[in-house]
């Protein structure tokens, strides 16, 4: 342990003496956490929309106002043509564009449904869908109100009229904020990045410094040397995953309803799967461009994209689901957003939890047999 010490003091001051990968382990993944935080928001508000109003009458001009009023639409303006609409598109202008066709308040009037026609700038499918889903909420609230307001002309009580109440409560994210999602994603994320890519970096250095020979010859053990080289990586690791979730918890007011020890024990777990993957590419990887892009390959790439981070594993095709059991990233994503939006404990997360223990004893094996080989 003494030499193993030695070997992660001499890591330390390496650290240390280097400002840029200071710059890189430190101030970059914060810099990463503000930037997907604030400008990565799937909180679709204020869409830019035209009308193109056919109907010009007062039902038409209550209908707009509706829109107009809601915090989801933002009019940008008026159109009068079916060739200013194509304008509106294809200038980038506006991304919704609503026609109230011809008769739409006499059909009201004589009770009949009112044309409404929304055109979908589909280039931005979540802008889109929202849209979507916003314009034809909208269009019932307006329908039910004017149904209401027919009855209560004909002299009937509307609150006699059967029909269907629908209350709807969202959980664990009342507002639905965007950052709520994000925030504990990027802890798997930024330190996924940082554990892997360092790490695999730790032993090719060496052998470009042409330092490696000299640590081959000493007295030190094989095993001792690679215990050395990670440990640092263990600390900034730990640190990094305490940094930002204080920082999401007091900036970014992320709830955190889980426990503290559970959480501890996913983050070891996870820390020493990604130590592994990283001391594994050291083992291989023949230059220091290499390792950096077979951590990029390997290890960074797929836990971004097949993790759950941007969207559910659910809308993946089969095979990228399937695929996604192999890589310790899935796991942890599931602890980590668990933990803290919903306050999951160890008997809902135990697969998780087996999981991981069983791609750390893997990893470290394999990586220990392919450091111990290439030494």
């Amino acid at each position: 342990m003494r030499r193993a010490l030695a070997i992660a003091r001499k890591e330390f001051i390496h650290i240390r003496r280097d400002p840029r990968l200071l710059l890189m382990v430190v101030l970059l993944p914060l810099i990463q956490l503000f930037l997907f935080s604030y400008a990565v928001s799937f909180d679709v508000k204020a869409v830019p929309t035209a009308i193109y109003d056919q109907d010009h009458t007062p039902m038409s001009r209550q209908y707009i106002d509706a829109l107009e009023q809601s915090t989801y639409f933002h009019v940008t303006g008026y159109v009068n043509s079916d060739a200013e609409v194509d304008a509106e598109f294809e200038t980038n202008k506006t991304r919704v564009v609503v026609t109230v066709g011809h008769g739409f308040g006499n059909d009201i009037a004589a009770g009949n449904p009112g044309q409404v026609q929304i055109l979908i700038d589909g280039t931005e499918p979540n802008s889109a869908q929202a849209a979507q889903s916003y314009s034809a909420v909208l269009s019932q609230l307006f329908g039910a109100k004017v149904a209401i307001a027919q009855l209560q002309y004909k002299g009937a009580d509307p609150t006699k009229v059967a029909g269907l109440t629908t209350t709807t409560r969202t959980w664990y994210n009342p507002e639905s904020r965007s950052a709520n999602y994000f925030v504990p994603g990027l802890i798997v994320i930024l330190l996924t990045t940082v554990a892997i890519q360092q790490t695999a970096n730790t032993l090719v250095k060496e052998k470009e410094q042409g330092t490696y020979e000299q640590l081959i010859v000493s007295p030190i053990h094989k095993m001792e040397l690679m215990v050395g080289k990670i440990a640092p990586w263990a600390v900034v690791s730990a640190l990094e995953v305490i940094a930002i979730s204080v920082i999401g918890i007091l900036a970014f007011q992320i709830p955190f309803r889980g426990s503290v020890a559970l959480f501890t024990l996913g983050t070891i777990l996870y820390v020493i799967c990604c130590l592994g993957i990283g001391l594994l590419i050291s083992a291989i990887a023949p230059t220091l461009d290499a390792a950096n892009l077979i951590a990029g390959l390997v290890g960074i790439l797929p836990g971004f994209m097949l993790s759950g981070f941007i969207y559910p594993l659910d809308s993946v095709p089969p095979f990228l689901q399937l695929l996604s059991y192999i890589f310790p990233t899935r796991y942890f994503m599931t602890i980590t957003r668990t933990i803290f939006l919903k306050g999951g404990g160890f008997d809902v997360l135990w697969p998780q939890f087996a999981a991981l223990t069983v791609f750390a004893v893997v990893i470290v094996i394999a990586s220990s047999a392919a450091y111990r080989e290439r030494a």
